[in-house]
């Protein structure tokens, strides 16, 4: 333990946290953990305030003030934009008489994508475990109802689980990347029925008069972003559903992470009508969101999930991230992985229901997961 106790702080706010020393921690290949991509979703008013994201972020320093590890941590006052979903849990809970909300959450907000969330020093296990009980303190202290750590590594949830979180599995697609030449040699793998349609797809698109461009760095201007915001505006207000990031959101990641984005416009009678977001990783380019002006037969398909994979492939990155849902992806490439969260349920017997009702979710997951597996595009080897 570096020869000194550990000391747990709460941080309230990433601008209180210098970026150098929690990004020595959480590294360059997530770009969600980055100090930068934090702060801007505060900045930008996405959590804070009255948004039900109350920044909790754990701090582990030694004695002599050292950050040794460190966690994106919230305290929680509704389950959304968390993509693991626990209102069935909420609703039980409090039909019993007990207070669900307030919760711990440590995940990246509005993200389902995989990544470090204990951020620590060569990768020690005893400074993650200090994190875990330092959730589980906080839990007690203030009389909690449960803790929750979303889209860990498999590691990270296998070793949680031996020491008594609960493991949830669930499923995402995902594309992997087999050393391809270009996009011609991924088609080439697949069976001629889908290698066909997907020709027909991405010919559709040139034939309807839609040029696609791919725009990263300095490359990208506010312009863009702004064109970008009415895009995800419309597609929340097709599905009905909330914004849960706001324009000053988008704006500051084009301010301090254009060099991690890759935005994807469709230009069409020589305008920008439509675009899909992604974040750049050391090895893996993760889709996040898309919208259009106008409904344009796969300009979909297109725009979130071709053109990363052409992208992925011209720059060696071993996967493309398309998240959660959408059975339609695997006729495309992206096949079903598991993804893993843990949860720490304080109330023993509402801890037992979960864990039972866990048990069965698994086997249900893992029956999906196979299922999916057996419909591959992919030629028989």
């Amino acid at each position: 333990m570096d020869g000194s106790a550990l000391n747990l702080h709460i941080g309230t706010e990433m601008a209180a946290i210098e970026a150098a020393e929690w990004d020595a921690l959480a590294g360059s290949a997530n770009p969600f953990i980055t100090h930068a991509f934090l702060q801007a979703l505060e900045k930008g008013g996405a959590v804070g305030g009255d948004s039900g994201w109350d920044p909790m972020h754990l701090l582990l320093r030694s004695d002599d003030g050292q950050l040794l590890g460190a966690m994106p941590n919230y305290l929680k006052h509704h389950s959304y934009g968390e993509y693991i979903f626990d209102h069935g849990w909420a609703n039980a809970f409090e039909r019993a008489g007990g207070a669900y909300y307030p919760k711990l959450l440590a995940a990246v907000p509005f993200t389902p994508a995989t990544g470090p969330r204990f951020l620590v020093r060569d990768n020690r296990t005893d400074l993650k475990t200090a994190l875990a009980k330092g959730m589980e303190t906080l839990v007690e202290k203030y009389q909690l109802s449960s803790a929750h750590i979303n889209f860990l590594p498999s590691d990270d949830a296998h070793q949680l689980a031996a020491a008594g979180w609960l493991d949830r599995t669930s499923i995402q697609f995902h594309w992997h990347n087999q050393n391809y030449a270009d996009f011609d040699d991924f088609l080439d793998h697949l069976s001629s029925r889908k290698r066909k349609n997907i020709r027909k797809e991405r010919a559709s698109i040139t034939k309807a008069g839609v040029t696609m461009l791919r725009l990263t760095g300095a490359a990208i201007t506010q312009d863009h972003i702004d064109a970008f915001f009415r895009f995800y505006m419309s597609t929340i207000d097709r599905k009905w559903g909330g914004a849960y990031l706001t324009h000053e959101v988008f704006t500051q990641l084009g301010k301090t992470m254009a060099d991690r984005m890759l935005l994807v416009m469709a230009e069409y009678d020589g305008n920008i009508i439509g675009g899909a977001l992604n974040f750049i990783g050391d090895d893996a380019l993760y889709g996040r969101n898309w919208g259009t002006d106008i409904d344009i037969p796969n300009l979909h398909f297109e725009a979130c999930y071709y053109q990363a994979i052409d992208f992925a492939i011209e720059h060696g990155l071993a996967r493309v991230e398309a998240g959660a849902q959408g059975f339609h992806k695997v006729q495309r490439g992206y096949l079903p992985v598991t993804t893993h969260s843990v949860h720490w349920i304080a109330h023993d017997g509402f801890r037992d229901a979960v864990a039972r009702f866990l048990d069965a979710e698994k086997r249900g997951v893992e029956a999906e997961k196979n299922h999916i597996t057996m419909t591959s595009p992919f030629k028989a080897s």
